[in-house]
Formats: C-alpha cells, structure tokens, sequence
C-alpha cells in the first residue's frame, strides 16, 4: 500500500529557510508597521496623514504598513526594499537607483532622496517586527529571476506624489507591487494584515499594468541574469 504524501508545512521562520535551501529559490513578502525603527516623526506623520486621508473617505483610520521582499536565488539572498538616502555603516547597499521626495527640486539634496536597493546578504531592518512573518509568494527559480533583473528599471518618480495620475501615491509600496505584479505573481491574492492599508501599492499594480510586458522583454534583452553580473552587493 502506497503512503500517502506528506504536505510540507512551515509554520516558522527557519522552517522557511530550510524549505529554502531545498528549492533553491523563493520571494518573501514582509509587511512592517509604518516607521517601525525609525524616529517617532515618521510613525506620527504617518498617523497624520491616514487621520485625514479617513476623515475625507469617511471611515475609520487604518494601520499604515511598508512592505519589502528577500529573494532567495541560487545561494544568495537579496533584500529589495526603498527607503530614504542614509548615511550609515553598511556604505554598499546594493541601491541601483535613487529618486525625489515630496518635490522633484527637492532631490537636488540627500536629505529629500529615496534609494531603491536589491541588497546581497543585506538586511531589514526590524524585521522582527514584521507583521505574521513572511509570506512566500513564489520558489520558483524563473519569477526570483525576473524580479532581481526589472529592480533597477523601477519608475523613480517623486515619492508621496501621484505624477503618474493613477490616483494614488508613489513610495516603497508601489516598489514591491510593481516588481511582483511585473514578475508574474498574483497581486490580487495578496492579502494586508487585518486593518491594514498600505498607501501606494495600488499605484504599483496599475503602472505595471500599463507596462504590461514590455518592461519585462526589455530587462531580459538587456542584461544576463543577477549571478552572472553579481550586481547589488
């Protein structure tokens, strides 16, 4: 008599890992609560800003969240996250590109800049403040690819601004739904922690929606694969 096949369940973090080194690739969505680790500024602008976006939408103020990735492909982990230009001890941090916050004219200076980084071996900062820990989206070697390889060709628009006219802010969050929707993973089914909202991650999705495939092609032709390059640290 056959046994029957047993279901891999992985309900902790290492077990996430171990599945990891097995299959030898997978994307991690993690979503953490706006301005964990960062200065009280960044946690009451954010509570600000949501008070008064749910005062003209009339309905109650959600919780704000920042979402990132790790990819894991062929031996090496990339951390793929946008954040402010910092000066900090880790002077490589794989950043590909950089954009303007709140105004374009502001970007002329470091303090009013955003990084977006596909950062080998890098870090989260607070990670373990991620709400209900990662959720692994794909471990497929082909869609880990596909997200490294379109990182650098992420729209670099101004932060906190709709100059896109999608209705909705550019920031970190429209990053990662960009790269997941862009790469073949089902925006749709992904899902935000209970009274959650995450500003920007529709923007994401229509843009990439408007790209279609064409950004995809394009990356592809361009450039071999992250290995092969070593690129991001």
């Amino acid at each position: 008599m056959k046994a029957p096949e047993r279901r891999l369940v992985m309900k902790t973090a290492s077990d996430l890992r171990v599945h990891a080194e097995r299959t030898g690739a997978f994307v991690d969505l993690y979503w953490l609560p706006l301005g964990v680790g960062e200065v009280r500024l960044v946690r009451w602008n954010g509570r600000l800003y949501e008070s008064i976006v749910a005062h003209r939408e009339h309905r109650e103020a959600l919780d704000l969240y920042h979402s990132a990735l790790q990819v894991q492909l062929g031996g090496d982990r990339y951390v793929i996250e946008m954040a402010p230009v910092r000066h900090t001890m880790e002077p490589d941090r794989g950043v590909v590109t950089e954009g303007p916050v709140g105004l374009p004219w502001l970007g002329r200076s470091r303090l009013f800049r955003y990084e977006v980084r596909r950062w080998r071996n890098g870090i989260i900062p607070d990670l373990a403040e991620a709400v209900a820990g990662p959720r692994r989206l794909s471990t497929d070697a082909e869609r880990a690819q596909r997200v490294l390889d379109l990182v650098p060709d992420f729209p670099t628009v101004t932060w906190g601004r709709d100059e896109l006219r999608v209705g909705d802010m550019w920031n970190s969050n429209s990053l990662i739904s960009w790269l997941l929707a862009l790469s073949g993973h089902p925006v749709d089914t992904i899902d935000l922690p209970p009274h959650g909202r995450a500003p920007g991650w529709n923007a994401g999705i229509v843009i990439a929606a408007r790209q279609g495939t064409t950004t995809t092609t394009r990356t592809q032709a361009r450039a071999p694969s992250i290995k092969a390059c070593a690129i991001g640290g």
